[in-house]
């Protein structure tokens, strides 16, 4: 590795970091007042879980000898010692941190999706479990050797296509978010229009910052790449798709409801960087662009689905990233250079790509749910419902997000 190689790496995971703190500040903005400070931990205590966790064992799982392996062996070289000492350290070291990155980011979206109503201690509790049994081993299967990486050679097939992580982070997250909405339950006098954003600013300010740190996110792993041959082409998609996204959201809202909202154009912007999300380096700008128009208009429609089905998905978890990370992955099929259907391939990509979404989507919502339920059965997961409707930052954490009072 170069200096410059090495520079962009370190760079990288800092952006992708920085976007766990932009989770925060985007669903922070969502719910109350009250419940301002609780959402935000939810993230911060993935940051400080997630990076031991990842350093400790995670690592380790997070590749296998064989497609067919569950995970990597977590004790095989447990903290890292003999992998710090290697000759090949400081790259093996640089996608350490790299990976725990999206570690760290995929644990946090899951929270979103039970805002108001949810204990600290039940939460991290969960999510050193569900990381330990559904992200690694997950993140094995996509990157590091395992059954999803080398479905298409099993097959006889194109191989499966997930550059940045729409099944491994996306829909991986989506699924966790549908299964523990459903544990926790709706919130008190849920339905529609019932919170309003009690700090728009704040959302625009995680959209921001979320869309800054995804040029880490997606174009952070060519870093193994000599020259990074393919960072132009991401970055741009990057660019495009989430802009994009943003416009064709404003339309529906416009269409839908008279009106286009700024919270609906930060929405837009997250749907179209999760629908980019596997395809950055598979795609021309044009086919970029048209996907930013889909995931945007398409996740728009999609968050009002938990209206009709009756599930309390607090902050559109699943309407953003599972729908948006399921419509990323199998556009590919259709469009990815080269391969994909209507663009010189044929329907094998497209086979693939939905293997590999149905099989993440199905491992993910089953461990999550029985996981969330066990918690909620035992220790209790959700809050009382007195705290909820009081706003459960000072029950929680002993904090207020806003001293509004005169001193």
């Amino acid at each position: 590795m170069d200096s410059g190689n090495i520079a962009w790496a370190v760079t990288a995971s800092a952006l992708v970091l920085f976007m766990t703190p932009g989770v925060a500040f985007f669903y922070g903005g969502l719910v109350k007042a009250k419940s301002v400070v609780s959402m935000m931990m939810m993230s911060f205590g993935a940051m400080g879980l997630i990076s031991v966790l990842w350093v400790l064992y995670g690592f380790n799982m997070s590749a296998v000898g064989s497609a067919w392996e569950f995970s990597g062996n977590p004790f095989a070289d447990f903290g890292l010692a003999s992998l710090a000492g290697g000759e090949s350290a400081n790259a093996d070291l640089l996608g350490v941190i790299f990976g725990a990155t999206f570690a760290i980011i995929t644990v946090a979206l899951i929270s979103g999706a039970i805002a108001d109503r949810a204990k600290f201690g039940a939460w991290m509790i969960f999510a050193g479990i569900w990381a330990t049994l559904v992200y690694f081993p997950v993140a094995a299967w996509v990157w590091g050797g395992g059954w999803i990486l080398s479905l298409g050679d099993t097959l006889g097939l194109p191989g499966v296509i997930d550059y940045a992580g729409g099944t491994a982070v996306h829909i991986n997250a989506g699924a966790a978010a549908l299964a523990l909405a459903l544990v926790l339950g709706k919130r008190v006098g849920f339905q529609k229009g019932m919170d309003k954003p009690h700090n728009v600013p704040l959302t625009l300010l995680g959209a921001s910052i979320l869309w800054f740190g995804w040029f880490g996110f997606n174009a952070g792993a060519e870093f193994l790449a000599e020259g990074m041959p393919g960072v132009g082409l991401i970055a741009v998609n990057t660019l495009v798709a989430t802009a994009a996204a943003i416009l064709a959201w404003m339309i529906v809202e416009k269409i839908k409801d008279g009106k286009p909202t700024s919270v609906g154009a930060a929405s837009g912007a997250v749907a179209g960087l999760v629908a980019i999300t596997p395809a950055c380096a598979n795609l021309t700008p044009g086919w970029a662009t048209v996907l930013g128009v889909v995931a945007g208009a398409v996740c728009a429609i999609a968050i009002e689905l938990k209206f009709k089905w009756g599930f309390d998905d607090s902050l559109d978890v699943v309407g953003i990233h599972l729908v948006g990370g399921l419509i990323g992955t199998l556009y590919l099929g259709f469009f990815a250079t080269g391969t994909g259907l209507f663009v010189g391939g044929d329907a094998g990509q497209l086979a693939v790509q939905a293997i590999a979404a149905v099989g993440v989507l199905l491992y993910s919502f089953i461990v999550a749910f029985v996981v969330g339920f066990a918690i909620e059965k035992t220790i209790g997961f959700r809050v009382k419902n007195e705290d909820e409707l009081a706003g459960i930052d000072t029950i929680v954490h002993g904090e207020e997000g806003y001293k509004l009072e005169s001193v």
